[in-house]
C-alpha cells in the first residue's frame, strides 16, 4: 500500500512538474505582434539648459538602451505647457529645453524632427505627446510675450497654482486644433498622444472655478456640471479624431489615461478599486471615446503593484482587458513600482514576471508602455536585462490597426544576396504603391533552415525589422537557408512573403 502511494505521489509530482514547465514556457513565449513602448518626458527638466550636443547625446543613449531592450515605439513629450520642443510659429520654444521660454536652442536644432529621424533609424514609431489643456505648470513661471496666455488671457482659468485652457470655450478647442494641424502636417509623426491630464487633478477639495461658464454655457442643457465637463472634453477628442483622419489617415490618435476608469462604489460596472477616477474626477470618458472610435489605442497607467489594497494591478488589468471596446489596449507600466515590490508567491523576485504573465494571458491586451525611460537606461532591478533576455527576446511587429486600414502592401521582389566585406547582404526591390496608405515603410526579414516549416508566426525566426531594403544575413552556422521578406505599411499590415534560397 505504501509503495502504491509513493508511486501515486511520484506520478502526481511528475504531472505537476510538466504543467509547471509548460507554465514557465508559456510565460516566456514572445508574441510576434506586440506594442512595446516607452515614454520620454521633458517636464522633469532632464533637458533644461543643456547644450544641444549634450541633449542629443542623452537622447541617443536613451534610444540605444531602449532599442536593446526591444522597445518599438517612443512617446516623446513635445508640448508640456502650450510651448514647443520643436520649431513652431504658433507656440514659443519650451523652457524645458532651453531654460527660458521663447529662447531657441543654441546651436539651433529641432528636437522633434531629430527624434523622428533617430526613432525611424531604429525602426521605432514616433508618437508626439502633447498636453492639451495645461498652459503653465507653475503660476510664477515666466512666459514669453507671444505665449497664448498673454495673447488671450480670457481663455484661461487659474487652479492650484497652475493655469489651464478653459475646456468649455470653442476658441480654445480651435486653437488646440491649430497647433495639432501644424504638428501633423509638418512632421512625419506616427501617432499623436495625450496622457492623463484633462480637467486638472482635484486639489484639496477645491472645485475647478468654472461655475459662471457652466451657468452661461451648460446649465440649460446639462443637469449637472460633471456631465457638462465631460461633454466639453468629448467634443475636443472627437474633433481631434476627425482632424487627424482628414489630414493624415495613417496617423494614430492615442490616450494614456489614469489607471482607474470608475470604482464600483460609483458604478457597478466599475473596477474593484478605491481611488481617483477618470470619469468623475478628470471628466475623461475613456470608454466612450474607444466605443465611438475616436481614439486608436488606449494605454491606461496601471502604476500599482499586484496586491495594492486600493488599486490592485491584476484586478485593473483584468477590468481593462474586459473593456477594451474593440480598440488596441496596452498597459502602462511603472518600472519603479514593479521592481520595488516582491511577487507575493515568490518573495525573492520582483513583480515583472508576474505582471507580464498576468497581462499576456488576455487576447485584448496587446502590449506595454514603460514609465519611464531612465529606469531602463539604468537597468533598475535588472528590468532592462529581463526585457532583453526574456520578455522582448525576439523582435515584435506592432499590432496592425486594421480598423484604420486593412489592405496589406504588395510584396518585395528581386531578392538577391550580395557578398560584401562585412558578410552576405540580402537586397530586395521595394513594392510599388499608389497611395501613402499602401506604401511599404518597413520590412520583416525571417530566416529558416532549409527544409524547416516556414512558420511566419514564430518570432524566433525574425532576423530584423528594418526600414532599409537590405540586411546583413550572416549566419552563425554555415548551411542552406531560406530567407523570407515581408513588407509592412504605416499601419503594420504585412504583405505576402517573398522567398530566397541561399547558402550562407
Amino acid at each position: 500500500m505504501k509503495i502504491e502511494m509513493k508511486i501515486k505521489h511520484l506520478i502526481i509530482s511528475f504531472i505537476a512538474l510538466i504543467f509547471l514547465n509548460m507554465s514557465v514556457m508559456s510565460q516566456n513565449v514572445n508574441p510576434k505582434r506586440e506594442f512595446r513602448g516607452a515614454w520620454i518626458q521633458a517636464i522633469n527638466g532632464q533637458f533644461r539648459g543643456k547644450s544641444t550636443g549634450d541633449v542629443q547625446q542623452m537622447l541617443t543613449n536613451q534610444l540605444n538602451a531602449l532599442q536593446q531592450a526591444g522597445i518599438n515605439a517612443i512617446i516623446f513629450q513635445v508640448r508640456p505647457e502650450a510651448d514647443a520642443l520643436y520649431a513652431s510659429n504658433i507656440e514659443p520654444w519650451s523652457r524645458y529645453l532651453s531654460g527660458t521660454q521663447g529662447q531657441a536652442p543654441n546651436p539651433y536644432w529641432d528636437p522633434m524632427a531629430w527624434m523622428i529621424d533617430e526613432c525611424h533609424k531604429r525602426n521605432m514609431e514616433f508618437h508626439a505627446w502633447i498636453n492639451p489643456y495645461r498652459a503653465k505648470t507653475s503660476a510664477s513661471a515666466q512666459t514669453d510675450p507671444k505665449h497664448v496666455t498673454n495673447q488671450h488671457p480670457e481663455w484661461f482659468i487659474p487652479y492650484n497654482n497652475q493655469l489651464f485652457f478653459n475646456p468649455a470655450l470653442p476658441e480654445c478647442r480651435a486653437y488646440i486644433r491649430q497647433v495639432l494641424t501644424d504638428i501633423i502636417t509638418r512632421y512625419d509623426v506616427d501617432a499623436l498622444h495625450m496622457d492623463d491630464y484633462f480637467y486638472p487633478y482635484p486639489a484639496n477639495g477645491q472645485d475647478f472655478p468654472d461655475e459662471a461658464d457652466y451657468q452661461r454655457l451648460g446649465a440649460s442643457t446639462f443637469a449637472n456640471k460633471g456631465d457638462w465637463r465631460r461633454h466639453n472634453v468629448n467634443v475636443l477628442i472627437e474633433e481631434i479624431h476627425q482632424l487627424v483622419r482628414e489630414l493624415k489617415p495613417w496617423v494614430q490618435f492615442g490616450i494614456s489615461p489614469f489607471g482607474i476608469y470608475r470604482n464600483q462604489k460609483s458604478d457597478p460596472l466599475g473596477s474593484d478599486t478605491n481611488g481617483l477616477q477618470n470619469y468623475d474626477d478628470l471628466y475623461a470618458d475613456i470608454l466612450l471615446w474607444a466605443r465611438n472610435g475616436w481614439i486608436d489605442y488606449n494605454i491606461p497607467q496601471i502604476y500599482w503593484h499586484v496586491g495594492h489594497p486600493a488599486a490592485d494591478y491584476g484586478k485593473l488589468v483584468d477590468w481593462w482587458a474586459k473593456h477594451a471596446e474593440n480598440r488596441p489596449l496596452y498597459i502602462g507600466q511603472s518600472i519603479l513600482n514593479t521592481v520595488q515590490n516582491a511577487d507575493p508567491q515568490n518573495p525573492n523576485q520582483h513583480q515583472l514576471p508576474l505582471k507580464m504573465t498576468l497581462q499576456r494571458r488576455y487576447q485584448t491586451v496587446q502590449g506595454s508602455c514603460q514609465w519611464y525611460t531612465q529606469n531602463i537606461v539604468e537597468n533598475v532591478g535588472n528590468y532592462a536585462d529581463l526585457l532583453k533576455q526574456v520578455y522582448h527576446k525576439y523582435p515584435a511587429i506592432i499590432p496592425a490597426y486594421t480598423f484604420m486600414d486593412k489592405k496589406a502592401p504588395k510584396k518585395a521582389s528581386k531578392l538577391a544576396v550580395i557578398q560584401t566585406d562585412d558578410g552576405p547582404v540580402l537586397m530586395w526591390t521595394p513594392p510599388t504603391a499608389k497611395t501613402e496608405m499602401d506604401k511599404a515603410v518597413q520590412y520583416v526579414v525571417y530566416r529558416f533552415v532549409k527544409g524547416e516549416p516556414l512558420d511566419l508566426e514564430d518570432p524566433s525566426h525574425i532576423l530584423a525589422i528594418t526600414r532599409n531594403n537590405y540586411l546583413n544575413v550572416s549566419a552563425a552556422e554555415p548551411g542552406q537557408y531560406v530567407l523570407v521578406v515581408t513588407a509592412l505599411d504605416r499601419l503594420h499590415n504585412e504583405s505576402k512573403p517573398a522567398k530566397k534560397k541561399v547558402k550562407l
